[in-house]
């Protein structure tokens, strides 16, 4: 808020937060200025299972980061700045792996010559019509190798192995869980969800021409289950 600063919402779990205490809590550190509880009241102490307001913390911190309570400043900051340079690293250190979108770029780059596929269908006729269709769409400057098929739904597994080959992953009538679709993108694994195979055939040829019309999707952020209500 303007008047009092970026407000953090804790939950203590073990031991006792007071006004003054150094936290720490994921890249941000800062002493504790004022406690809130869920009333609004400022408190000057907080016990384990209750939740807070807390002013102090410079910014707003990322829901589920943990919290801790350091009595050391030097402490804090070779913390904090430990887990800066972790999250510069994961950040700097995204896998670029091959996606519809950049394929024609590669192939005229002279870097492609195989596109990798893993073709995951509801059943086993689709599949075997699906590998007819894409066998035409070989080329001297590309040819489409599927390196695994199977019948389901996308799995952990599939983009595991599509990160570890440097395949798009491509299903038709399947689904996708949550997490799988969060390891996808962490991974940089191009997940590609079908219901017609002419669209499927298509898409994969529209990517080799460098005609391919950009991916809206949905980006997955989270889960969240309302336990229970309480003022």
């Amino acid at each position: 808020t303007k008047d009092r600063g970026p407000i953090a919402t804790l939950l203590v779990q073990q031991g006792t937060l007071r006004v003054g205490d150094l936290v720490v809590v994921g890249t941000l550190a800062g002493r504790v200025r004022a406690l809130l509880n869920d009333r609004g009241h400022r408190v000057k102490e907080v016990s384990p299972g209750s939740p807070v307001e807390v002013l102090g913390i410079p910014d707003v911190p990322k829901a589920g980061d943990r919290f801790l309570v350091l009595t050391d400043e030097k402490t804090a900051r070779q913390l904090v700045e430990m887990r800066h340079e972790q999250h510069t690293d994961r950040t700097v250190g995204l896998p670029k792996r091959i996606t519809l979108d950049d394929l024609h770029q590669r192939i005229a780059e002279g870097k492609l010559k195989e596109l990798k596929l893993i073709l995951k269908v509801d059943v086993q006729g689709s599949l075997e019509a699906i590998t007819q269709s894409l066998a035409k769409l070989d080329t001297e400057a590309v040819k489409l190798n599927t390196i695994h098929t199977g019948v389901g739904d996308i799995s952990e597994s599939d983009v595991m192995l599509a990160a570890a080959s440097d395949a798009v992953v491509i299903g038709f009538h399947v689904g996708v869980e949550p997490q799988v679709q969060v390891e996808a993108i962490q991974e940089g694994v191009d997940i590609r969800i079908f219901t017609i195979i002419y669209e499927l055939v298509n898409a994969i040829k529209a990517g080799i021409e460098g005609l391919l019309e950009p991916k809206i999707e949905e980006l997955f952020l989270g889960r969240a289950e309302v336990k229970r209500l309480f003022q």
